[in-house]
């Protein structure tokens, strides 16, 4: 017997309420409406998966370049980052970093932070298998002061224990921790170091010298995709699927993932890409691709001309309101990027005639004496070639022009501020102001750390690129 749409979904949707699964359907389903449900899913999973495979760099394969540490052991990394790290696009190489992978399934885990001088910025993001920034900890959030947090997983049920400043809890059993510490110059290297030395994190039951509780099943990771496969193989599907099984479903979802159930996406489900039929397969494909051109859409006529910024597309699950269109592209532009509270990221794909910008033309950046970008901590301004959207190797190794760095750039007569963005020197006399490019394409990013309300509202304006003769 053939359901009718209607009645499978909600036939679905009515074994998930009784504790059931979805039956697997994918039989039922046309080639049309798989099309349709792999771009959807393709749409709604792609930051999760994404996400799986830095994390899978940085916390599970020890034979990686990239990798950091096992999880619940924070690492921290006293340097900037260079054109040498590529797992995560558009990196910052303002703030050293500092990385903890959590594995909550089995207890919280207990972050402690120094006492850090007021005039450091440093903050820690919390980020779910979602991307979500569910929550934040720092200079702006909890100030500089001396504490401990506890980081909680869906299923833990505890009350905040004594010498806890805050239970941080998560809806999901696997998240990351981004640490940023501000560097106010290379020679202060040193204290970073130090304040990193502060920081701790430890499971619960050590934090409170008790026995620790029984371990939590030992995983075999799923191997990730590279990131041109993500795009493209329907593998990406079964990857999506294992980070489920860890994502309790939320009630605004019930729906959703029981139509991904009918083409056998969902948690504990799997596809056999072997066993589909050549016009399954093909389906599932096209969907994937209708989804990536959706986003290319997206970014070009909504955020490329500034429509849409990133403070729109990165934050909470209620800031975001279920748009996963929004949350794809920010994961494709700057996965782990700030909620706009934290940093904003005004960015420069166009020039101010709407041209995409290349190395071989020049472009000037002007802020007038009076228009430096408005924060509480620092701004910068960062080079990223394309398509990659890395550092870009050059002669002088300046991969930014931050706020820091004003004391040595050259103002101009007013009293203003012009960069200059080029592949090659604009001489001598302006090279303290030249940020390189590279000699194809490239995006450039700026910065705005804790950024002021000017900034929120849009009262101020981040001024455009010009392309120079």
């Amino acid at each position: 017997m053939r359901f009718s749409r209607r009645t499978f979904a909600w036939a679905c949707i009515a074994a998930l309420f009784v504790g059931g699964t979805a039956p697997a359907q994918s039989a039922d389903v046309t080639a049309e409406e798989a099309r349709a449900i792999a771009k959807e899913a393709f749409i709604y999973g792609f930051p999760a998966v994404d996400s799986y495979r830095i994390q899978y760099a940085y916390f599970v394969d020890t034979k990686n370049p990239e990798y950091k540490a096992p999880w619940n052991t924070l690492v921290n990394t006293p340097r900037v980052y260079t054109p040498a790290d590529t797992a995560i696009q558009t990196p910052n190489s303002d703030t050293p970093y500092s990385w903890l992978g959590m594995d909550l399934r089995a207890e919280p885990i207990v972050l402690t932070v120094p006492e850090i001088e007021k005039e450091r910025y440093y903050s820690i993001q919390f980020i779910d298998a979602y991307t979500f920034n569910f929550a934040y900890a720092g200079s702006r959030t909890t100030g500089n002061g001396a504490g401990s947090f506890l980081v909680a997983g869906p299923n833990w049920k505890g009350e905040k224990p004594a010498g806890v400043k805050e239970v941080i809890r998560s809806e999901t059993d696997f998240i990351w921790a981004a640490y940023r510490t501000q560097l106010f110059n290379p020679e202060d290297i040193d204290n970073v170091k130090k304040v990193q030395a502060g920081y701790k994190a430890q499971p619960l039951s050590a934090f409170l010298g008790q026995p620790a509780p029984a371990a939590a099943p030992a995983l075999d990771f799923i191997k990730p995709l590279t990131p041109e496969d993500e795009r493209k193989s329907v593998e990406f599907f079964n990857i999506l699927s294992f980070i489920l099984q860890f994502c309790p479903t939320d009630p605004s979802e019930t729906e959703l993932m029981a139509r991904f159930a009918t083409i056998d996406v969902g948690a504990g489900k799997s596809i056999d890409v072997a066993a589909l039929s050549p016009e399954m397969k093909t389906a599932i494909e096209q969907g994937m691709a209708d989804g990536w051109a959706e986003f290319e859409n997206l970014q070009k006529t909504e955020i490329d001309t500034g429509k849409v910024t990133s403070g729109d597309l990165f934050g909470t699950r209620e800031y975001l309101k279920n748009n996963y269109l929004y949350r794809m592209a920010a994961a494709i532009l700057g996965i782990g990027g700030n909620s706009k509270q934290e940093a904003m990221y005004p960015v420069y794909a166009l020039d101010s005639t709407g041209e995409k910008l290349v190395g071989a033309d020049k472009y000037t950046l002007h802020f007038a004496a009076d228009g430096l970008p408005p924060v509480n901590a620092f701004w910068s301004l960062t080079m990223y070639e394309l398509p990659k959207s890395l550092l870009v190797a050059n002669p002088i190794n300046r991969y930014l022009i931050n706020s820091p760095m004003l004391p040595q750039l050259v103002k101009d007569a007013d009293g203003g501020l012009t960069l200059y963005l080029q592949n090659e020197t604009p001489g001598k006399d302006k090279e303290p102001n030249w940020l390189p490019a590279p000699k194809g394409p490239f995006i450039a990013f700026m910065r705005l750390y804790w950024p002021k309300e000017a900034a929120l509202d849009g009262s101020w304006k981040h001024p455009p690129m010009t392309k120079t003769p």
